[in-house]
């Protein structure tokens, strides 16, 4: 350990297994492509999508963010008592997580209810098109990374925990860090930019 308490840089690796990590990127790349598709349309009918983009509810969109950051850190500190045998405290701040993608859940429902009932449905025009299949699939990543998250939770309530099961959990919180990454870049680009 160095003076400040992290192991020396011989040391540090790249949490999670090698496969986490192909995985992370080509759904990444998937996003990527989405997110360019979206633009390019965009490109083509700006007035439309500006018009539509001011009937989102920003509120619930900034709420989101801060509720899946706020469950990013808590996942950053479960992570990090795993690591040093501290599973009680693991187990609550996943539990915190946990509940922030719950909350990040019933936010987002509620949004899409009341665009809904506006008369904003995906049918309505290109920008609702896109904006109900980019946080469709982003929801969709949500609710498999509450899975994941549940997951990590049952790991810490095993006697053992081997360096497997340790890389297991690790890549949970790499997929869990990308659903945030994916929603800090979808709310700007959805929400805010013109």
């Amino acid at each position: 350990m160095t003076a400040v308490g992290q192991p020396p840089a011989s040391a540090r690796r790249i949490p999670g297994e090698q496969g986490t990590w192909v995985f992370l990127f080509g759904d990444m790349l998937v996003f990527a492509v989405f997110f360019a598709t979206f633009m390019v349309e965009r490109s083509k009918a700006p007035e439309v999508f500006d018009v539509a983009r001011k009937t989102l509810h920003v509120n619930i969109g900034l709420v989101n963010t801060l509720v899946l950051l706020t469950s990013s850190l808590f996942v950053v500190a479960a992570i990090g008592a795993i690591r040093t045998g501290a599973r009680s405290i693991a187990a609550r701040a996943l539990l915190i997580a946990i509940g922030c993608g719950v909350a990040f859940v019933a936010l987002k429902v509620t949004e899409y209810v009341l665009l809904g009932t506006a008369g904003h449905g995906p049918g309505a025009n290109h920008f609702y098109l896109y904006y109900f299949i980019l946080t469709g699939l982003h929801l969709l990543h949500v609710l498999i990374g509450l899975l994941v998250l549940t997951l990590m939770f049952t790991q810490t309530r095993r006697t053992e925990l081997s360096a497997t099961r340790l890389a297991v959990i690790e890549g949970g919180g790499c997929f869990w860090h990308l659903v945030d990454l994916l929603w800090i870049v979808l709310f700007p680009l959805l929400y805010l930019v013109s």
